[in-house]
């Protein structure tokens, strides 16, 4: 069995994509940004878990999921640099997997949309999903696992690992890319976290000392990875900008 020289696991919204599919739906059909920048405020500073600020944004938004989704079609894009990273990855038999708190059917609309059906087909999402309730077409978010953020991301990659028979002796080079307080587990899982320039977990990782390299768009995230990759992981620590 062959495996590969690496594997991208990535967040999706704010990362892959430019805006946050959720926060941009609470926003503008749920309860509004002021009552969303208070909710993240108390994520931030630990009076509430992701998992039950997240749901008081999601309980705001009553529109049905098909509506929904129609309405992020319209208004999320994509990272400019993701499109190329993808092929260049699929060139050099490295896995994209999403690893993310939002909702699959809105990722793989959203993927279907904006990378393409192939991209669908490939790209692996480990996510929460969705329940539809048919009798009045209202629906509810069906957490992944009973963590604090409703989907322990640390422990699907685990999870993705065993599955796939890879273990200390044959793991291949690992990178996360994120921008969340949700990616700061899954970025002890890896060997590099990529951290978009800005966001909240970057504020995490200076408090608490979590090793990280900085990028604006995926065009930074695949010269990185590809240098990376290139001399087998041995320059990992030139790429790292803050002390562990």
């Amino acid at each position: 069995m062959s495996f590969p020289p690496a594997i991208m696991f990535t967040d999706w919204d704010g990362t892959v994509t430019l805006q946050d599919s959720n926060d941009y739906l609470t926003e503008t059909i749920g309860f509004g940004r002021p009552k969303r920048l208070e909710v993240n405020d108390r994520i931030l500073n630990g009076t509430t878990t992701f998992r039950d600020g997240f749901q008081e944004m999601l309980d705001s938004v009553t529109t049905p999921m098909d509506e929904c989704i129609d309405i992020l079609l319209k208004n999320i894009d994509l990272d400019p640099g993701f499109t190329k990273f993808y092929h260049w990855c699929e060139a050099n038999k490295i896995p994209v997997v999403v690893v993310s708190s939002g909702m699959k059917p809105i990722i793989t609309a959203l993927l279907k949309k904006l990378v393409g059906e192939e991209a669908v087909g490939n790209i692996e999402i480990l996510s929460n999903d969705v329940k539809i309730n048919a009798d009045d077409n209202t629906w509810d978010i069906v957490y992944r696992d009973d963590s604090d953020f409703g989907h322990d991301k640390a422990k699907s990659i685990r999870e993705y690992l065993a599955e796939r028979g890879y273990n200390s002796t044959n793991v291949p080079l690992m990178f996360y890319s994120g921008d969340g307080v949700s990616d700061i587990s899954a970025a002890k899982e890896t060997n590099l976290l990529l951290a978009k320039h800005g966001k909240d977990l970057i504020i995490y990782c200076r408090r608490d000392g979590i090793p990280y390299t900085e990028f604006n768009n995926f065009g930074d995230i695949h010269e990185k990875v590809s240098k990376i990759i290139e001399a087998g992981g041995k320059n990992i620590n030139d790429f790292i900008e803050n002390d562990s």
